[in-house]
Parts: structure tokens; sequence; C-alpha cells
């Protein structure tokens, strides 16, 4: 098995919760998504946090392309590995 993951970056909480939930519909994935809150880099201040929607994708199925247009729709991105 491969230890495939894609990364979601999103601009905020809200969206990465919504996105989470929605994934799972979306790409039909058997695993919940994990969220993980990426302070950048200088900044303490929690407002200037993206935060990450890791998924994992063992069975290589998802298309990356699909998944950077997904993130789009909560002004996001799929982060290349």
């Amino acid at each position: 098995m491969n230890d495939v993951r894609h990364v979601l970056v999103l601009p905020d909480r809200d969206a990465a919760e919504e996105a989470a939930e929605a994934v799972g519909d979306r790409f039909g994935l058997l695993e919940e998504p994990q969220l993980v809150r990426d302070a950048l880099a200088g900044e303490d201040d929690a407002e200037d946090a993206q935060w990450l929607v890791v998924l994992t994708d063992p069975e290589e199925r998802l298309d990356p392309k699909e998944l950077d247009e997904f993130a789009a729709e909560w002004d996001g991105w799929h982060e290349e590995p």
C-alpha cells in the first residue's frame, strides 16, 4: 500500500471544515480528512493562518487537477508535493 497524501490549502478554518465535510462525498473517500492549522512564517496572529485538509489516497485514485478545482471553490488550492 502506498502512502500517498494530498494537501488542500484553504484560507481559514470555516473553509477547511466545509471542504473537509464535502470532499468525502465528492470523491468517495473512506478515511476522514485531517485538518491542520498552518501558521504563516513569522506571524503570531491567528488570523494569519492557513488551514490544510490532508487526504490519504492509498489507491492513488484522486486527480490533483480535480482536487485543485475542488479547493478553488473555497479560494484554496491543491499543494503539489
